[in-house]
């Protein structure tokens, strides 16, 4: 499923708008402290911003190229055009700063923590997942920073219009999004 990009730049534009950029100062970027969390009006989860941020952004750069076997011959399937290319770049950004959001601290893992649904098979409730975060936050910020760090790879990719080097650039970021999710999520999850 893909979201279109202009929904997806609203959302990251009121969080921002809601959480830092009203809250910084005339002081340059250099010495400008960071707010504190109280500061940040937190309203999406880190599950909204996965389901209406990182993975629809993900799927997007993942599913922009691909070499595909058909009967028919092999699909190329990269960015060509400008406005192509734009798009992708726009995931890729979205992506990255997405990275930010989930960072914040205080965000919740969920809306129903106290929802007592049983979790699919290796994976952990709401509840644990949310108690693991808190207590190794700068962990969790770390792996956010990984994921930000395989977006700028894609990006990079972008700029310079290097349709292999964005193939080798979704490769890392599910290695990315992977070292979180079996950390955080799914870490009893048996692998065949």
């Amino acid at each position: 499923m893909h979201l279109p990009l202009r929904p997806l730049i609203s959302l990251l534009s009121l969080t921002l708008a809601a959480g830092g950029i009203a809250a910084c100062t005339p002081k340059s970027a250099a010495t400008a402290e960071p707010p504190a969390a109280a500061e940040y009006r937190l309203k999406a989860t880190i599950q909204d911003l996965m389901e209406g941020l990182i993975d629809p952004s993900a799927d997007a750069l993942w599913d922009s190229v691909a070499y595909i076997s058909r009967p028919s011959g092999i699909e190329d399937r990269r960015p060509r055009s400008d406005e192509e290319w734009k798009a992708v770049r726009g995931h890729a950004v979205m992506l990255i700063e997405g990275g930010n959001l989930l960072s914040m601290p205080g965000r919740l893992v969920a809306a129903d923590l106290a929802n007592n649904a049983a979790p699919g098979p290796g994976e952990l409730s709401h509840v644990e997942i949310q108690q693991r975060v808190t207590t190794t936050h700068n962990t969790f910020v770390q792996l956010a920073h990984g994921l930000q760090d395989a977006g700028a790879k894609a990006l990079a990719a972008i700029d310079v219009r290097d349709a292999q080097a964005l193939m080798d650039a979704g490769a890392t970021i599910d290695s990315a999004c992977e070292a979180c999710h079996v950390t955080y999520w799914y870490p009893n999850q048996q692998r065949p």
